[in-house]
């Protein structure tokens, strides 16, 4: 059973926007940190936004002040609003779920199957 369902990816041009969606389930999105993470071709995947203790969020550098990571904690939804979009935004976007320690006993993370993200320019 699939517990992290993502959505909206697709090919835009550069400058505009697209927002993705992931729905988890909620035994898996009271339990974690959730995040967004990308991988582009040739590289390895990084970070681009996540929720943090205290609900912080932390976000890439390269990002900050165009993307927007948001949460609904009674839909168990996690969003990624991405604007001001630039060709090097273009890879697979993963959401992720990081299972707090307090409920884990090690490293535990589930991911979404992946959305790719195109920006032509």
């Amino acid at each position: 059973q699939v517990q992290l369902v993502e959505s909206g990816g697709g090919l835009v041009q550069a400058g505009e926007s697209l927002r993705l969606s992931c729905a988890a389930s909620r035994s898996i999105f009271m339990r974690s940190f959730m995040g967004w993470y990308r991988q582009a071709p040739g590289k390895q995947r990084e970070l681009v936004a996540r929720f943090t203790a205290g609900d912080r969020i932390d976000y890439a550098e390269s990002v900050k002040g165009r993307f927007t990571i948001r949460k609904n904690n009674i839909k168990n939804m996690v969003d990624l609003q991405m604007n001001s979009l630039k060709s090097e935004d273009t890879g697979v976007y993963y959401c992720n779920a990081h299972v707090a320690a307090y409920y884990s006993s090690g490293n535990n993370d589930y991911w979404g199957q992946g959305t790719q993200v195109t920006v032509s320019s």
